[in-house]
């Protein structure tokens, strides 16, 4: 027999609008978290929020399928937020110009340390070649992560993960590397971010200033273009 509180939970669970509501709960209180923690870059809301959603959903025994019903209208608005992200961009366009010496060989080395490293490790530490196709394109936003890693064999599926964890872990523990190697201009966090973590880092540094909002969206922009080049050149090649 079940009780009145699981009764109650399985007329909800299939209802789209308590998985959204779920959603922008774990998310504001993985900002309240953040805010707790005074703004450590380690308290990143989308990991707390992925950590409490993944809970229920296991607790609850519901499917992706069933909580995508409701939180894919937060997915629909992802296109444009980052569309959005070109809004500090066209502010900060002299900025850009004037960082275009140094910001071009940065992304071109940072682009090409992510696919290579990626995909040698991998198969270093025993993975197979699928595996290690699905890292090569791991640092660009996830929808060109996914469609590169289906066009050179890996497994999107995977690499949608992947791209996620990459963007947490650049968004975590980013900004305190570059601050422990004493880089404080907010053009090479964002630009850092951008590049290696795509829009879960960018959403990190882009509320902290507006200028590395813009470098951010930069990166997210450029590393995707020079990724989906580079890519099928290098798997072409190696």
């Amino acid at each position: 027999m079940l009780d009145s509180g699981e009764n109650l939970w399985l007329g909800l669970s299939p209802s789209p609008l308590l998985w959204l509501a779920i959603t922008l709960l774990a998310y504001h209180i993985g900002e309240r978290i953040k805010a707790w923690c005074k703004d450590a870059a380690w308290a990143s809301p989308v990991l707390i929020a992925i950590v409490i959603i993944s809970v229920l959903l296991l607790v609850s025994h519901t499917n992706y399928k069933t909580y995508f019903t409701g939180a894919q209208f937060i997915h629909f608005l992802l296109g444009p937020v980052t569309v959005a992200l070109g809004v500090p961009l066209a502010e900060n366009i002299g900025h850009v110009r004037r960082s275009l010496g140094s910001m071009i060989p940065a992304l071109a080395i940072g682009s090409a340390t992510s696919i290579v490293s990626g995909y040698f490790i991998t198969l270093a530490c025993g993975g197979s070649l699928p595996i290690a196709l699905s890292m090569a394109p791991k640092a660009v936003t996830t929808p060109i992560a996914m469609a590169l890693a289906q066009e050179i064999g890996g497994v999107p599926a995977l690499t949608a993960v992947l791209a996620i964890l990459a963007g947490i872990l650049a968004a975590v523990a980013g900004e305190p590397l570059l601050r422990f190697l004493g880089v404080k201009d907010w053009r090479a966090h964002g630009l850092a971010a951008g590049i290696a973590g795509s829009g879960v880092a960018a959403a990190q540094v882009a509320g902290r200033d507006p200028l590395a909002a813009a470098f951010s969206a930069l990166g997210i922009g450029l590393n995707g273009l020079v990724t989906a080049i580079a890519v099928p050149i290098f798997v072409a090649l190696a």
